[in-house]
């Protein structure tokens, strides 16, 4: 072996060697950021843990003084007429804004998107397939007329500033992004509300001839929740 073999072996071996020890550092490097990743994750996970107690906490401790609230607010009014008329204003006015839970007799319709929907529908046009905001829209303006006094959509609570809007292939309502199937309940005469979405050349009807899914129940428990929301007026002022 002369010394050009001998020298391009070394050198193959020491390529080799730089190889391998790179290898082994990465490895290490690695292992290290893994073991610090894991650490962190650790430390997140407690932290976290202990804000949802400090908030479940909190949430009691609110909870109970609303509780004692409402018994000196009752005990404060027992005997005078002119706050228990004052409060009962107060009740009607939150049920009007949202602003309280509310229950009774009225409908539940759910809208689905077409079931019909597949790989060539869906290159002629989606949007004649889905549910729209203004489809919502529609059905909660049929109930407002038919004299609904309360509506909610997927439990948020429609209020008098409420907005829907399309978001893609979902909804927005107060804000928040709500998909189908829409569960729209209201609150009234149950079989008002319900000869109002049924009749004939409705807009249930006009759904139901494109596609979109309907179904219409009564119930004499509709529970609709509160807004739990802020509802903030920027021009409407209380006139003095």
């Amino acid at each position: 072996m002369n010394k050009k073999q001998i020298g391009l072996i070394l050198g193959i071996v020491c390529i080799l060697l730089a190889f391998a020890i790179a290898l082994q550092v990465r490895t290490v490097t690695n292992s290290g950021l893994g073991a610090n990743a894991t650490f962190l994750e650790g430390e997140l996970k407690d932290e976290i843990l202990k804000w949802k107690e400090k908030y479940e906490v909190a949430s009691k401790e609110l909870t109970k003084t609303q509780k004692q609230l409402e018994k000196q607010r009752k005990k404060a009014i027992q005997n005078d007429e002119t706050l228990k008329n004052q409060e009962q204003e107060l009740k009607i006015g939150n049920v009007v804004l949202g602003l309280t839970d509310v229950n009774g007799e009225g409908i539940e319709i759910t809208l689905k998107d077409n079931k019909n929907i597949n790989s060539q529908t869906a290159l002629l046009d989606m949007s004649l397939y889905v549910v729209h905001d203004m489809d919502i829209l529609n059905i909660v303006n049929e109930l407002k007329n038919a004299g609904a006094e309360a509506i909610s959509i997927n439990e948020e609570r429609i209020t008098p500033i409420t907005s829907i809007t399309c978001a893609g292939n979902v909804a927005q309502i107060n804000g928040e992004k709500v998909g189908a199937p829409f569960v729209i309940k209201a609150i009234g005469n149950l079989n008002t509300l319900y000869e109002a979405l049924s009749r004939p050349g409705g807009y249930v009807e006009i759904l139901n001839n494109s596609g979109i899914i309907t179904d219409i129940k009564k119930s004499n428990n509709i529970i609709i929740p509160k807004y739990n929301g802020t509802l903030n007026f920027k021009f409407a002022k209380d006139q003095k």
